[in-house]
This record gives C-alpha cells, sequence and structure tokens, in this order.
C-alpha cells in the first residue's frame, strides 16, 4: 500500500468518525434548561472537532474489519476512544500537568475556556465517552467487555498511572526500562485499547487467536509511536506539529532520545515496527495495518 493510499483510508476513516462525533455532540444539546451549559458544550466540542489524524479510532474500525466485522460495528466504539484520548489532551496541556498553550495550532482547551471548564470539558468526554460505548447493533456481552477494557486502560492500571509517572519522574533519570512502562501506559494503553475494541467489535474474545495478534501488534506500535514522537519533539517542524518543539527537555522529561540518543531512538522504533508487522501479516487484508506501522515512525507530525 502507498503512502498515499494509507493518508487515503486514514482521510476516510476520519470524515466518518468526525460525522459521528458530531452527530454525538448534538445529542448534549437536548439540554439547554441552563444557559450556561453551554460553555462546557462548547469547550468539548472545541477540542473534540480539533482535527487530528484520528489513528486510534482508525485502529478501532480497521481491526474491526480485519476480522470480519464492520464499520457500522466499530463506530461507536471508534468515537469512544476519540473522547477518551481528547479528554487525556485537555487535561495533560492544563498548567497543573504539562502546561501547555498550544494543541494542534490552536490554542490549549484551558487558555481559551479557562482551567475549570476545561477541566470539567474533559471530565465530561471521559463520562460520555462510556455512554457512547453502548453500541446498539452489538451484544449486551460485547459492551461490556468493552466497558471493561475501556476503563482499564484508561485508569490507574494504564493512562493515567503513565501520566502519574511520568510527572513524578520529572527532572530525574530514570532507566529505560522504566521509560518503556512509562510510554506502555500513557501512550501505548490507549492504542492497544483501540486495537482490542476493534477486535471486540468483529466478535472476537481474549483467547482468539486474532486477539492475541492485535496484542501483540498493538503493543508495539505503541511504543514505537511515543518514540517517534519523542524524536520529532527534538527535530520536527513546529509549524507541522502545531505546538512547540523542544518542551520535553525544557521540562526535564525522561525520552528515548535522552536515553537512547536519535540514532538508536529510531533503530528501536524501526524493530518494533516489524515486530508489528510481522504479527498481523499472515492475515489476509493486513495490508493497511501493516503500512500503518510503518508510517507511524516516518509520520512528521
Amino acid at each position: 500500500m502507498t503512502i498515499n493510499e494509507l493518508k487515503s483510508v486514514i482521510g476516510e476513516n476520519s470524515a466518518i468518525v468526525e460525522k459521528k462525533l458530531s452527530e454525538k455532540l448534538d445529542l448534549i444539546k437536548i439540554d439547554t434548561a441552563y444557559p450556561v451549559f453551554s460553555s462546557l458544550e462548547k469547550s468539548m466540542r472545541y477540542s473534540l472537532e480539533a482535527g487530528g489524524k484520528r489513528i486510534r479510532p482508525c485502529l478501532v474500525i480497521e481491526f474491526s474489519k480485519l476480522f470480519g466485522g464492520s464499520l457500522e460495528s466499530a463506530i461507536d466504539y471508534a468515537c469512544s476512544i476519540e473522547m477518551i484520548h481528547t479528554f487525556s489532551l485537555i487535561h495533560d496541556d492544563m498548567p497543573c500537568m504539562d502546561d501547555d498553550d498550544m494543541r494542534r495550532g490552536k490554542p490549549s482547551n484551558h487558555v481559551l475556556f479557562g482551567e475549570a471548564t476545561a477541566l470539567l470539558a474533559g471530565d465530561s468526554l471521559l463520562a460520555y465517552a462510556f455512554e457512547t460505548l453502548d453500541s446498539p447493533i452489538l451484544s449486551d456481552a460485547q459492551n461490556l467487555s468493552a466497558h471493561r477494557l475501556l476503563a482499564h486502560f484508561t485508569g490507574p492500571c494504564g493512562m493515567c498511572a503513565g501520566q502519574q509517572i511520568d510527572l513524578e519522574n520529572e527532572n530525574k533519570i530514570i532507566t529505560f526500562d522504566t521509560l518503556k512502562i512509562l510510554h506502555s501506559k500513557k501512550t501505548g494503553a490507549l492504542i492497544k485499547c483501540a486495537c482490542l475494541l476493534g477486535c471486540i467489535a468483529a466478535g472476537k474474545n481474549f483467547r482468539s487467536d486474532e486477539y492475541i495478534s492485535a496484542c501483540e501488534y498493538s503493543e508495539n506500535i505503541g511504543l514505537a509511536f511515543q518514540i517517534a514522537d519523542d524524536i520529532l519533539d527534538v527535530v520536527g517542524d513546529e509549524k507541522k506539529l502545531g505546538k512547540k518543539c523542544g518542551s520535553d527537555q525544557k521540562d526535564g522529561k525522561n525520552t528515548s532520545v535522552s536515553l537512547l540518543g536519535i540514532d538508536k531512538a529510531k533503530s528501536f522504533a524501526q524493530e518494533l515496527t516489524d515486530k508489528a508487522k510481522k504479527s498481523i501479516s499472515k492475515y489476509d487484508g493486513s495490508g493497511f495495518l501493516c503500512a500503518l506501522a510503518d508510517y507511524i515512525i516516518t509520520r512528521d507530525n
């Protein structure tokens, strides 16, 4: 699959997800009894509709399709994972966390709406993600499994734990093994969750070969994705990234670049990508996901 074909599929999935996300947000307007509520809805919409590559919902959709599911069966799960991702970005940008004023080339949520509303917008997206997760065309058993997965990979065993590890180790030197744990939770957890949600949407359970292959693929690309981000923070183009470069070093954060150097970090990312592709290449129709693994470490934003 060529890079243009890859980007075309990503773009098509992104457009479908964004339309569905807008429809989900429109449902909030049913409750308009209190005018101030509109500020919360605007804050949620601002970040959720701010763009991005929508890689996580794309993974939900493509794993569902790979293993015999459909777009229709995966779309609610895809929207849910994007809501969780967006909530994490809103909170990460706040002064008490990473203190970033820009996100995707636009002012961060708390800059426009204030810290209190931004906090509530993130909380609301977190809650709304679980409401959205109840797909009307999937079984109760599938939806229950999806709820458990999303809770596990979002909370104290997943993304939130990764953020805490990150905060506690600013301006400290940690081992690369510890960094891998940090990345596997802060970044990798939602990527893994996205792939496994796609499996559930396709009717695959945790004992199936497909589910196990998705685990291996996601664990490798999750770490590779963060290594690529670490490298971009050093050598990336700020206009393409939509945020300032060099913030990791300024904030005293441990990264694959600070611990390994750029060349070794790139080599390790390639090794992870090769493992990811090997884990799913045996399945017919895996070309997109293999190409996506390559794209993750070669992208410029």
